[in-house]
């Protein structure tokens, strides 16, 4: 089979994410870091309209611009009851009934066109002794020439669906509140199951340096999230990435979560799905996203190395990106819409021994600026006592303005504020009797590690006293 090109960086939770699903499902594919190599992220960049978006993964000669794990699955014919690759033609009226009735039994295949790959039509001929016989379908790598329907659906066990197990808790998130309610439901003897729409470790995933976690002066986002995370699995934790949470209905003493991969069921759920970052809401911002305007510095500064970039923000993120900007751009300009920075004194004091680093105090931002290509130019400013505006000339920005919760599919099911964050009483329990909120999206937190991991704890003595009542 033709192999897949994956063109992504080492530093990038969403590749991590993708990588780690086709690890786990045994597919081949060619990594190509576009860190190192100028022509993949050229490459990169002539697939998605100049914009430098990873991953993006090539299979069979069609690029998927940062697939999700369902979508991943669809392409490739993943399946909970294996892989299957259905090779065929268009004209070909067996290949068009196997299609379609795969289909409509809700099963992923891989389709794969013989007339336009080579290599398809030699793998066919391989299988059938010389003969190109169409569909030639492949189930977990056992081939299976033209099957009928009544083969299909026995190989494929269609329509003998298996007992579902129920979790004693499903929780919805793996940051670090996420990771810490496992843990410890773990601990008091229960199932629990993980399900994260991106990857391990949430925000604190992308936080390049964390210099106030207990124990540890000095660790990487990524580390400590790592850790969590395996002692979770160590505990028993299972752990799903990419799977997205349409929405929780409870019937009796169940709850049924509608996800992109499927039902799942639970005595009990845990809330803890963060927040994503807030945007000015600015002239070309939304079409600059991507390709000039980044929320995470971890993830995208690397593209920034020895050039000049604009951090908008007052807040301990923007000083502590701004800062991990500074080691290797060759110019940071913060521009804070206040006199004075909102951050803790630790990160204000490091400023000026840091000399690439310029700050532009009481500047509110107009309007995001574009070349003559429309690629990213800078940023319009205005002086908020006296008026004057002026152009901040830089190759890209970075916004660090706050965080906005990720409830919008929650909306409805369990009582929220006027912020959208999740209201909740006593051992983190939302409006809904069994439902439980911890972290970034839960009214009242305050977004840091340390605090996260403590709201995980009293979320999962919660569930405890749900489970036993």
């Amino acid at each position: 089979m033709k192999t897949i090109q994956f063109y992504g960086a080492d530093w990038c939770p969403d590749c991590q994410r993708a990588k780690a699903f086709l690890k786990e499902n045994n597919i081949d594919f060619n990594f190509i870091d576009v860190d190192l190599d100028k022509e993949a992220t050229a490459k990169v960049e002539g697939i998605n309209n100049g914009k430098r978006i990873i991953p993006t993964v090539i299979i069979n000669d069609k690029p998927l611009t940062n697939p999700d794990n369902s979508v991943l699955a669809s392409v490739l014919g993943i399946n909970k009851e294996g892989r299957v690759l259905l090779y065929g033609a268009g004209w070909c009226p067996d290949c068009q009934r196997a299609k379609s009735y795969l289909q409509s039994n809700e099963i992923n295949f891989q389709y794969i066109e013989v007339d336009k790959h080579d290599w398809a039509a030699k793998k066919v001929e391989g299988i059938n002794n010389g003969k190109r016989i169409i569909p030639t379908i492949l189930i977990n790598d056992k081939s299976y020439t033209n099957p009928d329907n009544s083969i299909l659906k026995e190989v494929l066990k269609i329509g003998q669906e298996s007992e579902q197990k129920v979790f004693d808790s499903i929780i919805v998130g793996a940051g670090a509140a996420g990771l810490t309610t496992a843990i410890y439901v773990q601990r008091d003897r229960f199932s629990s199951l993980i399900l994260e729409k991106k990857n391990i470790g949430g925000n604190a995933f992308l936080t390049e340096k964390i210099e106030n976690y207990p124990g540890f002066t000095n660790i990487s986002g990524p580390d400590l999230m790592q850790k969590m995370a395996e002692q979770a699995k160590v505990y028993g934790a299972e752990i799903q990435t990419g799977v997205s949470v349409n929405k929780i209905s409870k019937e009796g003493n169940l709850f049924y979560i509608e996800t992109n991969m499927g039902q799942y069921k639970s005595k009990s759920v845990v809330l803890s799905v963060g927040s994503t970052y807030r945007k000015l809401g600015i002239g070309n911002e939304e079409e600059l996203v991507g390709a000039g305007i980044h929320f995470c510095a971890t993830c995208d500064g690397a593209f920034y190395r020895d050039r000049e970039v604009i951090v908008i923000g007052g807040g301990n993120s923007a000083l502590e990106e701004g800062i991990f900007l500074a080691s290797f751009c060759k110019k940071v300009i913060i521009v804070n819409r206040n006199e004075t920075f909102s951050a803790s004194e630790t990160y204000i004091e490091k400023l000026p021994s840091i000399k690439n680093i310029e700050v532009l105090s009481n500047k509110e931002s107009l309007e995001f600026l574009k070349n003559e290509e429309d690629n990213f130019k800078g940023l319009k400013i205005k002086d908020k006592v006296t008026g004057e505006i002026e152009e901040v000339i830089a190759d890209g920005a970075f916004i660090f303005i706050g965080l906005i919760p990720n409830t919008d599919f929650i909306k409805g099911q369990v009582a929220l504020n006027k912020q959208n964050f999740i209201t909740t009483n006593g051992l983190a329990e939302t409006s809904v009797e069994g439902i439980f909120a911890a972290g970034d999206c839960r009214e009242g937190a305050i977004a840091q590690v340390a605090a996260a991991t403590g709201e995980g704890v009293l979320a999962s003595y919660g569930v405890r006293d749900y489970l036993k009542n």
